[in-house]
């Protein structure tokens, strides 16, 4: 956990210890579940944000693996760039030249008459965000 929530986790058990002493006013007791809620919100969001920027660092580290499937590297690009993270050619070819493979199994899926309109469309999808169509 970061110092940042870490803080604020005691902040909210300063709060909580305010709403259950006897001897606190009613005025700092309201005060204190407002601050509660406020704080609750933050740490949500916070975990959250900590959460999918650990996510998309896997996903970064999947790139530079050369131990990594060329399949897993073109799904990670794909999720990258959903995203909004800026991908570069080269990371998504370092460790093998698998990722043509699949782009090439992407470019069939879009020629074979026996494959469904939404997988042509996820093909196609993929395809041009990896710049190769």
């Amino acid at each position: 956990m970061s110092e940042n929530v870490i803080h604020h986790t005691r902040v909210a058990a300063g709060y909580k210890a305010t709403l259950s002493n006897p001897r606190t006013s009613e005025a700092a007791k309201q005060h204190a579940r407002n601050e509660l809620k406020e704080l609750e919100r933050y740490n949500t969001d916070t975990l959250k944000d900590e959460h999918n920027n650990r996510v998309l660092g896997g996903f970064k580290a999947t790139l530079s693996n050369p131990n990594t499937s060329g399949a897993a590297k073109a799904h990670a690009v794909e999720i990258l760039q959903s995203a909004g993270v800026e991908v570069e050619h080269g990371d998504s070819n370092e460790g093998g030249d698998n990722i043509n493979h699949v782009l090439g199994g992407y470019k069939a899926t879009l020629h074979n008459p026996h494959t469904s309109k939404e997988a042509k469309e996820r093909a196609r999808d993929v395809l041009q965000s990896s710049g190769a169509l």
